[in-house]
């Protein structure tokens, strides 16, 4: 923001203020400045850097503020005069303000029997030293007020408005506006305008409209003095690519407490250069103001956060210097009342500290040449991320990266039901808008750029990611409520079905080994994290709960630990199907896998078992049954584990086959039993008896038939 030197000057005590004391005391404040420009007037222009949480430094008045703090020099206000009233402004104007959230506060007064012309050299010469141009003596007064105290205000021709009334409203989907700067806009429902019985007449808190501009002829003068949502004025200026001062300053945020002063001090300037009467009374429409700001600060805690011990009477006279009211509620408590021009930047006692330390200056903060660290043993979840990274990096996948959106017809694929995609509303995100419901949206992407750099043969590829994926709950009710949004972490894995490189077409046994790949890297993440009692629960699906999903090889992943009843749901794995293979142009056939983050690390760090090395040997026994295609794995060891077999220790999976030697519809499964005597060498003859029986059950049970 462009200041002038001489302007400063004129709300300080002493005013001698140099442009290099000016540089040193603003930067000092956090305002540092970008240039000095002298004027042919002896004038300097400043361009002070504000920042975004300081809309309070955007006037002249706010910079000689923090001058004043700093250097000890006096802060004077303009008195703003009470010129002399006529008539009611009741009886020539009205005001409706249809929505409070987006304007707080609306206020109008009326001016009649104004002339309008030329400004005084004073103020052509205040606006020329901060490169402004002279319109005339009404609009200047507004642009002078804005640079002024930072209130942005506008004046309306009332002779121009269609009917004795101004009504703050939302634009009509379509409806247009020409605005000051000659240009027609064509507004949007979300719009916010100030407009007459008839169309709209300025965009609320970015310009004015050139209907009722303020011109030569005009006598009777409305002027207006408001506040609004910041979110709105931003949108709308954004959308229109209008920037002006007055829209630079809503959308940082002006507090209506401050419109009164500032609307009194516009007025009387105005009733002295245009030599207009001010109607009685004013036209108000908005929220009830705000009520006094409060804030406790201890400053024990001002010695904590800053390393140096400042007397409670110094951070009484800092805070106090910059406006802010201060008691003494106890041996260790100021109670601050925060200024309405801070209301936004002050909320916590941090900030507080912040001010103290900014007033006393940083350079009186000593740097200690050591810091003391204490290093603690790494968060358990974090500690967790790193093994589960190393499990799968040790597995062959690399760890990938990717973007949070994809295009609505992805994100269709991944949606289970009950759920809607979550998007955005930006032009620049027209191609991708949705956020992705599934981590494996970004791995199916990052495997289609491998393809096409052609950087790994087909069926050589394994990918994971941790990330966040995003979904909402419909609307339902009130129309204006908004939905109710979704959002877990997830650990996605997507590897290449194994097979040929020099092909990409799977044979049915190469899609099982890849199921079976990907199921022993679930099996091998679940140990890591639960440790090696868990048990992974791997339960078919009839229907894959979306599209992305092959209807015949998607399956529920759950772990069952021992300090659990039931198993916890993790997520899903299979294989992708054809069209979600489509939609991201692979050739290669994939298999993947989706578990939640919280379930998988929840178990995390594991409890570490040890055992007592056996003393005498084992026997293994190996069992092959011919079995109906739909046998599971699962059941054939539930069953076996449910007989409570004397002596057994362990019952593993082998293989399986297919082939016409055991017949259609039919596999054979071959398992491994072992078992083991504690005390003493277990004999052959101990052990057939338990054969025969797994034999038997398995043919009451399962129909199975011993193959030769």
């Amino acid at each position: 923001m462009d200041i002038s030197l001489a302007w400063l000057n004129a709300y300080l005590s002493p005013g001698d203020v140099s442009a290099s004391e000016a540089d040193d005391l603003l930067t000092q404040a956090g305002l540092p400045i970008e240039s000095h420009t002298p004027l042919p007037s002896g004038d300097v222009m400043l361009d002070v850097e504000v920042t975004s949480n300081r809309p309070d430094c955007l006037s002249h008045i706010g910079c000689a503020r923090e001058v004043a703090a700093l250097s000890g020099r006096q802060l004077v206000y303009p008195e703003p005069g009470e010129p002399t009233r006529a008539g009611r402004v009741a009886d020539l104007l009205s005001l409706r303000n249809t929505d409070h959230d987006a304007c707080p506060l609306f206020t109008a007064h009326v001016l009649t029997g104004c002339k309008v012309g030329p400004s005084p050299a004073w103020l052509v010469e205040r606006l020329e030293a901060v490169g402004q141009r002279s319109i005339n003596n009404a609009v200047d007064i507004t642009n002078f007020i804005t640079l002024e105290l930072g209130n942005p205000c506008h004046v309306f021709d009332r002779a121009k408005l269609a009917g004795p009334s101004l009504i703050i409203r939302f634009a009509n989907e379509g409806e247009k506006l020409t605005t000051l700067d000659g240009k027609e806009r064509v507004l949007k429902a979300s719009d916010l305008v100030v407009a007459d019985a008839d169309r709209a007449q300025s965009l609320a808190g970015v310009m004015g409209g050139a209907d009722s501009e303020v011109d030569g002829s005009t006598t009777d003068i409305v002027f207006e003095m408001a506040t609004w949502d910041p979110v709105t004025v931003r949108t709308q200026a954004r959308r229109l690519a209008i920037n002006t001062d007055a829209g630079f300053r809503f959308q940082r945020g002006v507090d209506p407490r401050t419109i009164d002063y500032a609307a009194r001090r516009a007025l009387a300037l105005l009733v002295e250069l245009t030599g207009g009467t001010l109607a009685e009374g004013a036209l108000i429409d908005g929220a009830p103001l705000p009520g006094p700001q409060i804030v406790s600060m201890r400053p024990s805690r001002v010695k904590t956060i800053l390393g140096i011990d400042i007397p409670v009477g110094d951070m009484i006279t800092m805070l106090r210097a910059v406006e802010i009211g201060v008691e003494q509620a106890g041996e260790d408590e100021l109670r601050c009342e925060i200024p309405p021009h801070r209301s936004r930047d002050l909320p916590r006692e941090i900030d507080l500290i912040e001010e103290v330390a900014r007033i006393k200056g940083y350079d009186a903060i000593p740097v200690a040449e050591k810091m003391p660290v204490t290093i603690g043993p790494a968060q358990p979840e974090r500690r967790a991320l790193r093994e589960l990274g190393r499990v799968l990096t040790g597995l062959g996948f690399d760890e990938t990266v990717t973007f949070s959106f994809t295009s609505p017809k992805r994100a269709a694929l991944f949606m289970p039901e009950g759920l809607e995609p979550a998007a955005v509303d930006d032009a620049r995100r027209a191609d991708e808008p949705t956020l992705r419901p599934s981590g494996l949206t970004g791995l199916l992407d990052c495997r289609r750029s491998n393809q096409s750099a052609r950087s790994a043969p087909p069926g050589m590829v394994r990918l994971f990611e941790i990330t966040s994926v995003f979904a909402q709950k419909p609307k339902t009710g009130d129309a204006s409520t908004p939905p109710e949004s979704v959002e877990n972490r997830n650990v996605c894995l997507l590897m290449d079905v194994p097979g040929n490189g020099e092909t990409t077409k799977r044979k049915h046994d190469e899609l099982q080994h890849g199921l079976r790949v990907m199921r022993g890297a679930i099996d091998e993440l679940v140990r890591a994290m639960h440790g090696s009692e868990a048990r992974v629960i791997i339960t078919p699906l009839p229907e894959p709960p979306s599209p992305a999903w092959d209807a015949g090889a998607c399956a529920a992943v759950a772990v069952q630990t021992d300090d659990r009843d039931e198993p916890v749901r993790l997520g899903l794995f299979g294989l992708m199907s054809d069209a979600a293979l489509r939609s991201f142009d692979l050739d290669v056939p994939v298999v993947a896998a989706e578990l939640n983050l919280a379930g998988l690390i929840a178990g995390y760090p594991p409890a570490s078992l040890a055992h007592a090395l056996p003393q005498y040997p084992h026997i293994e026994r190996d069992l092959s049954l011919i079995l109906d295609e739909s046998v599971r794995w699962s059941d054939l060891a539930d069953a076996i584990g449910s007989m409570s077999l004397d002596r057994l220790e362990a019952c593993k999976f082998v293989g399986t086959f297919r082939g016409k030697q055991v017949g259609a519809g039919k596999k054979s499964v071959t398992m491994r039993l072992r078992f083991r005597d504690a005390d003493r060498t277990l004999r052959h003859e101990e052990v057939d008896p338990q054969m025969d029986s797994v034999v038997l059950q398995m043919q009451e049970r399962f129909g199975a038939t011993l193959r030769g």
